[in-house]
């Protein structure tokens, strides 16, 4: 009976535990929907695009089960890619734009800032804005929130909400051939920069075809007109100047023109913006392993990596090259250098191999005073050896001046207590003389 009572008793605890864990999770479930926040996300988050057509993006914003009433949206992407062809189609949930939406295709951005009266909204799929993008080169590209972006709940202190953001990834691919297999022996990789701005196309010529029109241009969709440039199949281009640009090809069959196809080359013989490598803590050092920072810009096809070495310059030594090129990323920290004189060279390359040079010079010096065949150095400072002797020289002057003037003094002073000591002595005589005449009287 006893066992029994003990397994009943057992059981209820077990139930009542049981209870109380349901009755938890039921309150800590709105509790966790609720703390997830507002959340901003693209429609489509994906797809694939032909470069020179349009897509639209589409901003949705989710408010978590909350009321909000502003959004602030900044978009941001690879101008070299895509760019804004429209920043909005007009449709929108936003009521109130505190300012108008705006982008710049230069540096990628885009910005919508709006809101909606009280009581706001509560959504899981509010329209924010739809924005038609153009896609101007082929590769894989993705459209990202800022950090800047907020989503504000409908209270007092207008609480930003926002908790998570998503992010597109989009492929832009050339448009496929409608006329003759096209390709290239100088630029064999649509995909890739090159420093060669002498390029050649060339195409196969089938049965039926006897003539091609073709031109080359910036536009990822032109197309050739149709006079015939004969009946060659390649052509070759010189100087062409940086940037991307489109072969089109189209061929008459048959007596009757057909469709056009595109060929894509990236050319880039521009070197990456001059720059100026700096030292920390500066170039004049005691810091054996000084701290190299250095950064530029690439306007085309964009910097891939940079490589430094440094020549040892110290003059008694002579220039000293010292290793190669390695690969770095700044800020760099030098290997331990021994005292004396570098020339740090960094090389910056962008995409296309094309390279810019940064130099700086670093002197290091020992922490106290040292001596050289040039004269007495102090860190930066040199005391050449005819002025070491110069001041040597005015100083052995000047104490030997000081001692000749006090030396004078000295004897002065001796001359003043003798003729002082005489006076005394022929008073004291006069003194003894009028004392005996007075006696003798």
């Amino acid at each position: 009976m006893e066992t029994l009572l003990r397994k009943i008793n057992i059981r209820l605890i077990y139930a009542k535990v049981l209870l109380v864990f349901s009755l938890i999770l039921l309150f800590s479930v709105p509790l966790l929907i609720k703390a997830a926040g507002a959340s901003l996300y693209l429609a489509p988050s994906s797809g694939t695009f032909f470069v020179g057509s349009t897509f639209d993006v589409s901003v949705f914003v989710n408010t978590g089960d909350e009321d909000v009433n502003a959004v602030e949206v900044n978009l941001k992407f690879d101008p070299k890619k895509v760019q804004v062809a429209s920043p909005t189609t007009g449709k929108s949930f936003i009521e109130v734009w505190v300012a108008q939406p705006t982008y710049s295709n230069t540096r990628g951005i885009m910005r919508f800032m709006g809101g909606i009266p009280s009581p706001g909204i509560n959504t899981s799929s509010g329209l924010v804005s739809t924005v038609t993008f153009r896609a101007i080169a082929p590769g894989e590209t993705s459209i990202t929130f800022s950090e800047s972006s907020k989503v504000l709940r409908n209270d007092p202190e207008g609480t930003d909400i926002l908790t998570s953001m998503g992010r597109g990834f989009y492929t832009l691919l050339i448009p496929p051939p409608e006329g003759p297999k096209l390709f290239s022996p100088t630029h064999s990789d649509q995909n890739k920069w090159y420093k060669n701005n002498n390029p050649t196309f060339a195409w196969d010529k089938e049965k039926g075809m006897t003539d091609f029109s073709h031109i080359l241009d910036q536009d990822p969709v032109g197309s050739p007109d149709n006079v015939s440039e004969g009946d060659h199949t390649s052509i070759s281009y010189s100087e062409v100047k940086d940037g991307l640009w489109y072969f089109h090809l189209k061929t008459k069959k048959n007596g009757v023109w057909g469709g056009v196809s595109h060929y894509l080359v990236r050319i880039d013989i521009t070197p990456p913006a001059i720059f100026t490598p700096v030292v920390d803590p500066s170039a004049e050092t005691i810091e054996k392993q000084p701290l190299i920072s250095f950064i530029t810009t690439d306007a085309l096809s964009g910097l891939d990596h940079y490589r430094l070495k440094y020549i040892d310059i110290t003059p008694d030594k002579g220039e000293e090259e010292v290793g190669f090129f390695t690969e770095v990323s700044s800020p760099y920290k030098l290997p331990s250098l021994e005292i004396g004189r570098y020339l740090v060279v960094i090389r910056a390359y962008d995409e296309s191999d094309n390279w810019r040079e940064g130099t700086v010079k670093i002197d290091i010096f020992p922490e106290g005073i040292y001596f050289s065949k040039k004269g007495t150095h102090f860190r930066q400072f040199l005391i050449p050896w005819w002025l070491v002797i110069l001041i040597l020289f005015i100083i052995l002057t000047l104490t030997f001046y000081f001692y000749q003037i006090r030396g004078r003094g000295a004897l002065r002073k001796k001359k003043s207590q003798l003729t002082k000591i005489r006076e005394k002595l022929e008073n004291h005589k006069t003194e003894i003389i009028k004392g005996i005449r007075r006696k003798k009287e």
